[in-house]
């Protein structure tokens, strides 16, 4: 049923895995593993996670787009003001 719910709040509006875990109250490595599970599940549905990925607030460095937790530090700059990576679903 979470993952239900999950699904559910990821259609609503685009959040991060921090977001996710401060509203179901729960640790944010349990969430990153649920995503990675729901975005496995997802491939045989109609619908499709898209993330937003991390970025640097300094030097505008863009992460990978499949890494849905948010990094240490920059690999440029080294600078650790790194903007989140955002998660949503929508249909195909």
């Amino acid at each position: 049923m979470y993952r239900k719910k999950l699904l559910d709040l990821l259609l609503q509006q685009p959040m991060s895995i921090r977001d996710i875990a401060e509203l179901m109250e729960m640790p944010m490595r349990d969430v990153a593993s649920d995503i990675e599970h729901l975005s496995k599940s997802l491939k045989r549905t109609e619908f499709i996670l898209m993330i937003e990925p991390a970025q640097c607030q300094k030097c505008k460095f863009t992460f990978r787009k499949n890494k849905i937790r948010k990094p240490g530090k920059c690999p440029r700059c080294h600078a650790t003001w790194i903007r989140e990576p955002v998660l949503h679903v929508t249909h195909r």
